[in-house]
């Protein structure tokens, strides 16, 4: 008889959000979220359109860190069991030199921050800063400053084993 292994505590995103980079510091979703935590579905999240990013890291509870020049880091997106939407910020990296408002290359990429328990991740991002470029403040810096590149926000179903830089 053949062994049957039984999968323990799923956490998984069943639809793809189709989160992209609003007006300002804003963000927007194009279908209602289906999602499961350690195996318990969790409370859908609404079509979001040109919502306010939140301002306190999910893992930490406090503030973003800055994001500053010539520098890279990771955000997460995601939503709690209750179906609030959530960002985890992974730590700074440092990139290669940029020149005025033009990013650096990355040296390596920049790590996935840690996630809380309640927690599925639904999409990530990287954020660099140019040499010129203002800081930037999840929650409160514009996707388009001057200095700042966002990439393509990549939604998925699972968190990669890392980032995709390319």
């Amino acid at each position: 008889m053949a062994t049957f292994s039984q999968p323990t505590g799923l956490t998984i995103n069943i639809s793809n959000a189709g989160f992209v980079a609003g007006t300002t510091s804003t963000y927007t979703t194009t279908v209602t979220t289906a999602f499961a935590i350690n195996g318990k579905f969790g409370t859908t999240l609404a079509t979001q359109t040109n919502t306010a990013s939140p301002t306190l890291d999910a893992n930490t509870g406090v503030a973003f860190p800055a994001i500053l020049a010539d520098t890279c880091a990771c955000l997460v997106w995601g939503t709690t069991l209750a179906g609030a939407i959530a960002v985890c910020q992974g730590p700074s990296v440092a990139t290669a030199a940029g020149v005025t408002t033009t990013v650096g290359a990355f040296i390596a990429a920049p790590q996935f921050p840690g996630l809380p328990e309640n927690f599925c991740p639904m999409a990530y991002q990287i954020v660099r800063v140019s040499p010129t470029g203002a800081t930037f403040t999840m929650g409160s810096t514009s996707w388009t400053a001057s200095g700042i590149t966002c990439t393509t926000i990549r939604n998925i179903s699972t968190l990669p084993d890392r980032p995709q830089i390319a």
